[in-house]
């Protein structure tokens, strides 16, 4: 994009101009619909997401089999929705503005096996590739157990096969475990961005990592570009990919099932809002779509990025999608909340989404730090910084005055995305930033 160019829109959309000096900003979407309407304009339906769900069932038997920490919950993946309520005064304390409704953290950072929202999509997609390859090769059948995946001939199957994936960190941890795990050979294409963490633990699982010096979007080229060359290589591209987008869908209904066992209604009196931390737009979109499936135009849904990462965001403003990268408007694209740290937003998931979303908002790195630390002084839970961009997003939709999210009948929840990995002194370095 040329200086002209970036000159126009700076003048059609003031806030870009604020973006690009590294405000935080709050953009209220006014192409906004009705959910009956926005879902008359996508291919994707309840009955895809029911369909994901089921699939998730069937395999529930052998999660339980082959993970223990799933016992509990007879081989589900799936989070704790907790009440913040002295986050929820500290962060009235902190901006200065009364939060009378109902403040809820979706723990997402507490999913077994990979400790992360992605978790949900990433293996589902890895569970759908490995179910179609059984039925192919006639190792399974409608109706049979399928802990059975843990079987030596199906191991023996998935060893003659490849998957791929470029991440930055947390899409590679959940695909690269779950498709070791079932016998894969998986090869995960990782960004600058990726902490070594990630990567030495992926090592640790049989996962072969490939680093590149270039950010998110060279890790993904040059996975597809190798998978594309290798016809027994499934690559799971976090752009494009409807069956991550539907594995993450599941958990609407999930987050209905959890309100309605809290006792929490929501309704046209009592609306609920989704703050949601987004990086290519994958997880957040499938989440924000199977909620919009759950609770209609009850809920409202907003995505939340870091102010030097804003591609969702520029992507909805403009109406660009895909077409324009953060570079375009001379943002840098580093921060510390690597899982976000994405130049250029799934088209896929911003075109699906538009008439979907509430708005968009940015976050400095600082006050992720910040929010990291009050949190685990108030709460005892410790994420890692993506994870809370979420947080600030009840003071903002309150700020900026959407109608009843500062009611008492309103309930908020934060999506933690991420952090149950992270090795404590990994963790103890994000607290020492605070203040900084």
């Amino acid at each position: 994009m040329n200086p002209r160019e970036v000159g126009v829109w700076k003048e059609k959309i003031p806030q870009i101009g604020r973006m690009m000096e590294g405000e935080e900003i709050v953009w209220l979407n006014p192409l906004l619909e009705s959910t009956a309407s926005g879902l008359a304009q996508t291919e994707l339906t309840a009955e895809d997401v029911r369909d994901a769900a089921d699939r998730l069932h069937r395999f529930a038997p052998y999660i339980k089999r082959v993970f223990p920490e799933t016992e509990d919950s007879e081989g589900l993946i799936e989070s704790p929705l907790t009440a913040i309520s002295k986050m929820k005064e500290a962060l009235s304390a902190r901006y200065g503005v009364s939060m009378p409704g109902q403040l809820l953290l979706k723990q997402d950072d507490s999913l077994p096996i990979s400790g992360s929202i992605k978790a949900r999509g990433g293996i589902y997609e890895v569970l759908k590739h490995a179910e179609t390859l059984a039925l192919q090769h006639g190792l399974i059948s409608d109706g049979e157990d399928y802990s059975r995946f843990a079987e030596p001939e199906f191991r023996n199957l998935f060893a003659t096969h490849k998957i791929a994936v470029g991440s930055t960190g947390n899409l590679g941890l959940s695909i690269g475990i779950m498709s070791a795990k079932l016998g894969f050979n998986v090869t995960v294409h990782m960004s600058a961005d990726a902490k070594q963490w990630k990567k030495d633990l992926l090592r640790e699982k049989g996962v072969t990592v490939v680093e590149y010096a270039d950010d998110y979007s060279k890790a993904v080229e040059e996975g597809r570009r190798q998978a594309e060359s290798d016809p027994l290589c499934h690559f799971i591209d976090d752009e494009n990919s409807t069956d991550l987008f539907l594995g993450y869908a599941v958990a609407g209904e999930r987050v209905a099932k959890q309100l309605k066992e809290r006792g929490t209604v929501v309704n046209a009196q009592h609306p609920l809002f989704v703050y949601l931390p987004c990086g290519v737009g994958g997880g957040p979109g499938g989440v924000a779509f199977g909620l919009k499936l759950a609770f209609g135009d009850h809920v409202h849904c907003f995505f939340a990025e870091p102010t030097h990462s804003p591609c969702m965001t520029l992507g909805m403003m403009t109406g660009l999608h895909d077409a324009v990268s953060v570079h375009d408007f001379g943002l840098d694209n580093k921060t510390a909340a690597d899982g976000l740290a994405v130049g250029t937003a799934s088209g896929f998931v911003g075109k699906t989404m538009q008439p979907f979303m509430d708005g968009c908002y940015t976050v400095s790195d600082k006050t992720l730090f910040d929010l990291l630390k009050l949190l685990a002084d108030k709460e005892d839970i410790h994420l890692e910084p993506s994870a809370l961009a979420g947080m600030p997003g009840p003071v903002n939709s309150i700020h900026a005055k959407v109608e009843k999210a500062g009611s008492t009948e309103a309930t908020h929840i934060v999506w933690a995305t991420g952090g149950g990995m992270v090795p404590e002194e990994e963790m103890n370095l994000y607290y020492g930033k605070a203040g900084k």
